[in-house]
């Protein structure tokens, strides 16, 4: 096939009925595909759900509303968690699924929830819909179509085999290529008439990121000129680790408010190209194009740049770095520091943290009993995890606005940090501003937030296997992390989407599939 990846788009659990949505914990929906033979979480492998009262000092409001909608729907004990068992579930209706432990003031209650097959959102053929993602290069650098005739053969190619349609990066870096506001939809307004053409629908992406640097990128695109001049001036407009190095992957969140680009902030900008796009594709939305990804980060996630590829900065499993180090975040840390009336802490990241490549037990910061959880290591967390959520509201929030009453879905994109996830800390997912630990979930909040704006929330790695991955010291559980995140965005009553990360082509993945 033509495309080298595929997403997987569509709910994974069903919103139809209120009854349903009032029980807690209430009924967990499936819509294929799903892998059977999953196994649940053992209480050796507990991650915690009881601490979400984790506002980020300084920095973050949200989790205060999460945290209402948690004692609202568990009125027991803010402290109950929920566990998952270590049973097969057998996906056959009527069928015990899984079992839930409710844990309050130290007495364990054993719960079973029965499978029920509900409607969910489904594609033209009945099923889940499937959409293939375009080459990265699908437009050229003067935004015209690239290989016509090959992607017109393609998409027929597509249609013919039950696709529901295509996911499209719409880059920053070439559309606003030529200056401010000077916008260039060629190429992307021959896809869509293509797509219109074989009557496959389009998941339009918002992609603010460069392309070239990590995992699947195959071309150079990055950021407009003339952003690129303005970051040359101010190299503080990027992300910056403890030893200096600037990543170009994406802005900064620490200057999204301030006037650093030709006069306006980069929330400005990605707002004033989402409104365009809006305008020029008027005549497709809610038809043709169904859903708008809005780009959040480096990759188009909403995380840190923790774990840069290029110029062999990182390697799988390196625990990554915080990315905290440019003059503005640095300026707001040392506020929060004031605030709080710890002086000292407000100078940087923790020193301790390492470097990319090393493991968690390398460090001081991130080993078992590691300063991630003392006093300090938790306000740092909070401000770091907390800045990151203020990022994705500011976007999402534009967005919302933007795009409401177009009939186009908005969804955004969660990075599968699965590596060290079987550790206390989770280091890799901390230094990409996830606040996920033993102890306290970390994707709850990023799922309310996603839900304020009626975003769905889309995950990578569904098609990872725990038995699949190594080396068996970064304790990856792909698994595990995807049984979290599901369980978050249930619970904030928010769609979930699955993506895979990385191509597979194997019979192992085929027969999940």
């Amino acid at each position: 096939m033509a495309f080298p990846s595929t997403t997987i788009s569509g709910s994974l659990y069903g919103s139809s009925s209120e009854s349903m949505r009032s029980m807690w914990p209430d009924i967990f929906y499936k819509s294929s595909p799903v892998r059977k033979g999953i196994q649940g979480f053992g209480t050796d492998s507990f991650h915690g759900f009881g601490n979400l009262e984790g506002s980020a000092l300084c920095a973050s409001p949200f989790s205060i509303s999460c945290d209402e909608w948690r004692k609202k729907k568990d009125p027991i004990s803010l402290t109950s968690a929920v566990l998952w068992s270590s049973s097969e579930p057998s996906f056959i209706s009527g069928d015990k699924l899984f079992e839930f432990h409710e844990v309050s003031d130290g007495i364990i209650n054993k719960k079973e929830y029965m499978y029920i097959e509900t409607s969910t959102s489904r594609g033209t053929s009945g099923g889940v819909p499937v959409y293939v993602m375009l080459p990265l290069d699908s437009v050229n650098s003067n935004s015209t179509l690239n290989r016509p005739r090959a992607m017109n053969a393609s998409m027929r190619a597509l249609k013919a085999a039950g696709v529901e349609g295509i996911m499209v990066d719409i880059w920053w870096g070439i559309v606003e290529m030529e200056g401010p506001e000077l916008y260039n939809w060629g190429g992307y307004r021959e896809i869509m008439a293509l797509a219109r053409e074989h009557g496959l629908k389009v998941q339009a992406v918002m992609s603010f990121h460069q392309c070239g640097g990590n995992v699947g990128d195959c071309c150079w695109i990055p950021l407009p000129q003339w952003v690129r001049k303005e970051i040359d001036a101010n190299p503080d407009l990027v992300y910056t680790d403890k030893d200096g190095r600037r990543n170009y992957e994406y802005l900064s969140l620490g200057c999204d408010t301030l006037p650093v680009l030709n006069g306006r902030t980069p929330v400005l900008a990605y707002t004033d190209f989402m409104r365009n796009f809006r305008d020029e594709f008027s005549d497709y939305l809610g038809d043709v194009i169904v859903e708008i990804q809005v780009g959040l980060g480096p990759a188009g996630e909403l995380r840190y740049p923790a774990y840069p590829e290029m110029n062999n900065t990182w390697q799988f499993p390196g625990i990554g770095e915080f990315q905290c180090y440019d003059k503005y975040m640095l300026a707001n840390l040392q506020a929060c520091a004031r605030q709080v009336g710890q002086v000292d802490w407000g100078k940087g990241g923790p020193h301790d943290a390492g470097h990319y490549k090393q493991f968690p037990y390398d460090t001081g910061f991130f080993h078992k009993d590691g300063s991630w959880n003392t006093p300090y290591g938790e306000f740092f967390l909070e401000w770091y995890s907390g800045n990151l959520l203020q990022h994705g509201e500011r976007i999402l929030s534009a967005a919302e606005s933007i795009f409401r009453g177009t009939g186009a879905k908005l969804s955004g994109k969660v990075a599968g940090i699965h590596w060290h996830y079987g550790s206390s800390s989770h280091p890799a997912e901390l230094t990409a501003g996830y606040y996920n630990t033993r102890m306290r979930d970390g994707y709850l909040p990023i799922a309310c937030m996603f839900g304020r704006h009626g975003v769905t929330l889309n995950f990578t790695c569904f098609e990872m296997r725990d038995e699949e991955q190594c080396p068996f010291s970064a304790r990856c559980s792909p698994e595990g992390l995807l049984r979290q995140v599901t369980l978050a965005a249930r619970n904030a009553n928010v769609p979930l989407a699955g993506e895979n990360a990385l191509m597979r082509f194997d019979e192992v993945c085929a027969a999940d599939g």
